[in-house]
């Protein structure tokens, strides 16, 4: 398996760029040539794992991730600096909330060393795939199912960890800043569910609502508590922050809300900055009494509202240059492209310029 990777990665050096029209990249699935795979049975620990081309992958009907859902994914992204480096962002935190999720789904994952050795070996192979400084970058999507069959309702017998990669651009392109409704009619999750970890369940349940709210002309929904119904929690697939004065607020982790790696991030530049930081119960007025209000993500990255609408009053708020919001997206983004010195110590250098 070794010298497979020896080779994949040195084919890989020697093209410099895929065969892509970086200027129109948009986020919609463009497979890298390769993808990472690891198995293992219940009971045991996930053995070395390799790189194969990206393919089709074979499941027994009654797979449990097929028939009950066992799964979790995660999200993370390479970057390519202007002096050619690639750079990872805090894989160590995916790894370690896949964990999390994994005994929460009562599924074996993968150890930290494996789950970071992994996403390295996989960016390293599809170095091609990694769009030009600017450009976008390669979103790298770790998945861990339940591939085993089953038939009465329980965990699978085997559990397959696949890592696959692919080129993308802004999630929003185009778009200046979201405009987000507050949902009360649907919830994204519930008290004493998953929706504080990266379950494959907790997304196709929003897809209607996010589909209405689209038609509509929003961008996404801002989903209130499900016990009762004056809480912000989320977004769809990112976490929401507000700005009033000097402080920035997010609603305080629970097992409703998705513990999300820009977020923390999000919070340590801005007590860097100097700015006071609240985790707490994010009230809808606060939302509509704010000055700005952004969400952050992997796919979102920073990205500022420009109106939140609530049972048809609809507030806006100062977005573009000279705001907080602006100033926290810059700071995280020039740590990822390696224009800033990384101070966190939160990125990692794939290959050598």
């Amino acid at each position: 398996m070794q010298s497979y990777t020896k080779a994949v990665v040195e084919s890989s050096c020697e093209q410099a760029y895929a065969d892509v029209n970086w200027d129109e990249l948009g986020f919609n699935l463009i497979p890298a040539d390769y993808m990472y795979i690891m198995k293992c049975t219940d009971g045991e620990n996930f053995s070395q794992g390799a790189l194969t081309r990206y393919t089709k992958l074979q499941l027994d009907p009654s797979a449990a991730i097929l028939n009950y859902g066992q799964g979790l994914l995660e999200g993370l992204k390479a970057q390519r600096t202007k002096d050619g480096r690639i750079l990872l962002f805090r894989p160590e935190e995916n790894g370690l909330r896949m964990k999390m999720g994994a005994e929460r789904l009562c599924m074996p994952s993968p150890s930290l060393e494996q789950f970071v050795d992994s996403v390295k070996q996989t960016v390293l192979a599809n170095q091609h795939w990694v769009p030009p400084p600017g450009k976008g970058s390669l979103y790298v999507r770790p998945l861990l199912i339940g591939s085993g069959p089953v038939l009465r309702m329980g965990p699978a017998p085997e559990f397959t960890f696949v890592v696959y990669a692919s080129p993308v651009g802004n999630l929003h392109k185009g778009q200046m800043s979201m405009k987000l409704v507050i949902q009360d009619k649907s919830h994204r999750a519930t008290p004493g569910g998953t929706g504080g970890i990266k379950s494959i369940t907790n997304y196709s349940p929003v897809f209607k609502p996010i589909s209405e709210a689209k038609s509509s002309g929003f961008s996404d929904i801002l989903f209130l508590d499900a016990a009762t119904g004056k809480f912000i929690e989320e977004a769809s697939s990112c976490n929401v922050f507000t700005v009033k004065g000097n402080v920035i607020s997010t609603p305080a982790l629970q097992d409703t809300i998705l513990p999300g790696i820009t977020r923390k991030s999000i919070i340590d530049i801005a007590l860097s900055f100097k700015y006071q930081v609240e985790e707490c119960l994010l009230m809808v007025e606060d939302v509509m009494d704010a000055d700005e209000v952004f969400c952050t993500g992997t796919a979102v990255g920073v990205t500022p509202v420009g109106s939140v609408t609530y049972q048809g009053k609809r507030c806006e708020y100062k977005t573009g240059e000279d705001t907080v919001t602006e100033r926290l997206r810059a700071r995280l983004e020039a740590i990822q492209i390696g224009t800033a010195e990384d101070d966190f110590g939160w990125t990692s250098t794939l290959n050598q310029a």
